[in-house]
């Protein structure tokens, strides 16, 4: 499991509004697999973002990714203790079954972790993120990546420009209500 950094990296300089609109609570984003790219808003309005490795060794049992997924979880909620709400892509068709055992997974793990502690969670469509961040629904990884950086932020891969995304979606729609 990766270290979590709450250092804001190079991106852009905190918009105070984005800590009015998440009401001052951290706001968390997350697109599932087996790395998963995480962002998150600060309650001073500052974001922060990375990616975490779930993939097993080839010594572990079909469940360690899981527990590590819960634990690094555990890790997010002890450095940020008021998760407001969490926001995770929303797949609907995957390329592979083996992708698609492990998003069930780790999907079920965060919603029972979520309910658990009574955190509001809601899965986003991959069109609307797509949609919102390049203005096209079926934009490929390089246009999401490209868009996002074009917003000032530096995603190491896919993962973690996904997960912005969504994490700027969630703020600026209010979590879809506007």
């Amino acid at each position: 499991m990766s270290d979590v950094s709450f250092e804001p990296s190079a991106g852009p300089v905190p918009d105070r509004r984005l800590s009015v609109i998440a009401g001052n609570k951290v706001v968390l984003a997350l697109d599932l697999g087996t790395t998963t790219g995480w962002a998150m808003s600060l309650p001073d309005g500052g974001i922060v973002s990375g990616t975490v490795s779930f993939r097993p060794s080839r010594y572990d049992g079909g469940g360690m990714r899981y527990l590590r997924f819960r634990a690094w979880l555990d890790s997010i909620a002890d450095d940020a203790p008021d998760i407001a709400a969490i926001h995770f892509e929303e797949v609907r068709r995957h390329l592979s079954t083996d992708a698609a055992h492990v998003h069930g997974g780790l999907l079920a793990m965060l919603t029972a972790w979520c309910e658990e502690r009574s955190i509001a969670y809601q899965g986003v469509p991959v069109g609307t993120i797509k949609r919102f961040i390049t203005g096209r629904g079926n934009a490929d990884k390089a246009a999401v990546i490209d868009a996002v950086r074009a917003c000032g932020y530096s995603p190491s891969d896919g993962n973690e420009a996904d997960a912005i995304a969504i994490l700027l979606w969630a703020l600026e729609t209010r979590g879809g209500v506007r």
